[in-house]
């Protein structure tokens, strides 16, 4: 299917980051794997070529090129010649823009050209046992003492966890109103941060996931992160891009699970015929490629809604529940297809099936998606 959002310059971009995973990323995938985390070499590498932060001022290391498009071309590269472990979209797309956005002069001096050069790696730590989705119940809490605050609670499922060197940290800085949270940057090496086990997970395996723990930290002022009574708006106004991020993967992995699925297909012999020759097989991936296409039809409309600042929360949501159900129903008929040795690790459909898994729950289950699209479309309990 011919893609229309993109022009020249982003194919040649294409073109040098398929290069740089090919030569800086594939290679070590199965160790990372092995290990559970990636090298912190690489990070410095994609640093080296230019593919942190892509958008920030060229005085703090980036390019000064703010279009989203290059970082859809950096996920769905990362996606089809990488590995998902190495979280370089988590870095440049969801947690980098809350320092493009709310970090002060003083702040963006003094974190973002270690985050472009690769040296400073970042996660956002929300998610807490119990609350899942629900970012109001989170317990994490912040309360101010003098010109500090005093930061305490547990945060789990923290992708770049071990890695990572500033944590945006999102805690309660109200008790009496549940809406009342903070941006609080967390930094390696500060008195009281622990970081807990590395979790083993079915798949994802060379993501470093874990979890964080914050003993009474004692953060300065000059690490918040905007209002500190006003961190739930600005999460709720990034999640739409997260959201977009976690959509963009998915499709970039069905694609990627029906195209090697094709090939596998049309050598395996069966029966003294080719699988592909078969009408199931055909027909079996002709609705494969129908899904992947109307999918990938939707998500770019979403991201041309994005350029354009369109995008609402609801239409994210809908490009994410849709993405991640696809990716679902395409890995799952691919390995199928694949029979016995789609079981087999040594294949790739069996972690790309395993990795897919994932995608309905994080970024907002699929369940709450479809929560934000009702109530986008009237349906809440509390206007019926």
């Amino acid at each position: 299917m011919r893609r229309r959002i993109f022009n020249e310059e982003h194919e040649a971009f294409r073109d040098s980051v398929r290069r740089f995973l090919l030569a800086e990323v594939k290679p070590h995938v199965e160790r990372w794997r092995e290990q559970g985390v990636v090298d912190r070499e690489v990070w410095r590498k994609a640093g080296a070529q230019g593919l942190l932060l892509m958008w920030a001022e060229e005085r703090y290391g980036g390019a000064g090129i703010d279009d989203f498009r290059f970082d859809q071309i950096l996920s769905e590269e990362c996606t089809r010649h990488g590995d998902p472990g190495f979280a370089i979209t988590l870095h440049n797309r969801v947690v980098g823009p809350y320092l493009a956005t709310l970090a002060n002069d003083e702040q963006r001096a003094r974190w973002l050209p270690g985050c472009t050069s690769g040296k400073t790696i970042l996660a956002i730590a929300i998610t807490e046992p119990g609350t899942g989705s629900d970012v109001s119940g989170i317990r994490t809490q912040a309360r101010r003492d003098g010109d500090q605050w005093v930061l305490s609670g547990a945060k789990t499922y923290i992708s770049n966890g071990l890695l990572s060197d500033l944590v945006l940290v999102v805690a309660k800085t109200d008790p009496d109103n549940p809406k009342a949270m903070g941006l609080f940057v967390v930094e390696r090496g500060m008195e009281g941060f622990e970081r807990g086990r590395l979790l083993k997970k079915i798949g994802m395996k060379a993501q470093d996931t874990a979890e964080l723990f914050f003993h009474d930290v004692r953060i300065p002022a000059a690490n918040v992160l905007g209002d500190p009574a006003r961190g739930f708006h600005a999460l709720m106004r990034f999640l739409p891009e997260e959201r977009m991020m976690a959509a963009i993967r998915c499709l970039a992995n069905a694609k990627a699970s029906l195209d090697l699925t094709l090939d596998f297909v049309k050598q395996r012999r069966l029966f003294g015929r080719s699988l592909g020759a078969f009408q199931n097989t055909r027909f079996k991936c002709a609705e494969l490629r129908v899904q992947v296409d109307m999918g990938q039809a939707f998500v770019d409309h979403c991201v041309q809604e994005l350029l354009e600042h369109r995008l609402t929360p609801e239409m994210a949501a809908e490009a994410k529940l849709a993405a991640s159900e696809i990716e679902g129903r395409v890995v799952d008929e691919c390995l199928q297809l694949h029979g016995g040795a789609g079981y087999m690790e040594e294949y790739e459909i069996s972690w790309r099936y395993t990795n897919a898994r994932v995608s309905r729950i994080y970024a907002g289950s699929s369940e709450v998606m479809r929560e934000i699209i009702g109530r986008g479309m009237g349906l809440d309990e509390r206007t019926l």
